[in-house]
C-alpha cells in the first residue's frame, strides 16, 4: 500500500493559499515576504522530491504548475515521476506533453484504489481543496508541514470545517528554524 502525503506551506492560522505568489489572493507570496530565507528550513522539500514515487494534485494546482514546473531546474525529480491529477472536468487533451506520465483520476475512489498499488509514496502539492477532501475521506497518511510565523486571517485552509470524528496525529519529525518556520511531520494514527 502506498503512503499518501500532503505537503504544504501553511500560515499559523491554517491558510495555504498562494504561498509562492500566485495571482488573485491578497497576501500572495506570503512565504517570502518579510521572512528571512534559511535554506535549512526547506530541506524537507528536497527530500520529498527524492523519496516520492509519484506526485498528485487537483485540477487548479495542475493548471498553475503545468506551464511552469516542467522546465524549473529546482524540480528535476518531479519532471520524470508519474503524476496524478484528480479532476472531474480535465480531459486528456488538456494535459501538457513535456512533464512525463500524467493520469487523470476522476474520484476519491480512484485515489483509494491507487493507494492499494505498489510503488513509493505519493506526494500532494498545492491542492487545498483536494487535501481537505482527502483528509475528510481518511485517505491522507502523513502531513509534511512548514508552518510560517504569519497570521493571514483569510484564504484557503488546509483543513475543512467538516464535523467529523477526532483524528489523532503522531509527530514523526519537528524542527524550528532561525526565521521562525516550524517543520512538523505527522503520521495519521489509524
Amino acid at each position: 500500500m502506498r503512503t499518501l502525503i500532503a505537503t504544504a506551506f501553511v500560515s499559523l492560522d491554517g491558510v495555504v493559499e498562494a504561498p509562492g505568489g500566485e495571482a488573485g489572493y491578497r497576501s500572495s507570496g506570503w512565504t517570502f515576504k518579510d521572512i528571512e530565507f534559511d535554506p535549512a528550513a526547506y530541506e524537507l522539500k528536497g527530500r520529498e522530491q527524492e523519496e516520492a514515487g509519484a506526485m498528485m494534485m487537483g485540477r487548479a494546482s495542475y493548471e498553475a504548475f503545468a506551464p511552469v514546473w516542467p522546465d524549473m531546474p529546482e524540480f528535476p525529480g518531479y519532471r520524470v515521476m508519474p503524476k496524478y491529477v484528480v479532476s472531474t472536468t480535465l480531459q486528456d487533451e488538456d494535459l501538457v506533453t513535456n512533464w512525463g506520465d500524467i493520469t487523470i483520476l476522476r474520484s476519491l475512489d480512484d485515489v483509494a484504489a491507487l493507494k492499494q498499488t505498489e510503488g513509493g509514496p505519493i506526494i500532494i502539492h498545492g491542492s487545498a481543496t483536494l487535501d481537505r477532501n482527502l483528509s475528510d475521506a481518511g485517505l491522507i497518511d502523513r502531513y509534511h508541514l512548514l508552518v510560517f510565523p504569519v497570521l493571514l486571517g483569510a484564504g484557503k485552509r488546509l483543513f475543512s470545517e467538516t464535523d467529523k470524528d477526532k483524528q489523532r496525529l503522531e509527530v514523526v519529525e519537528s524542527e524550528s528554524y532561525s526565521n521562525g518556520i516550524q517543520k512538523l511531520v505527522y503520521d495519521v494514527v489509524r
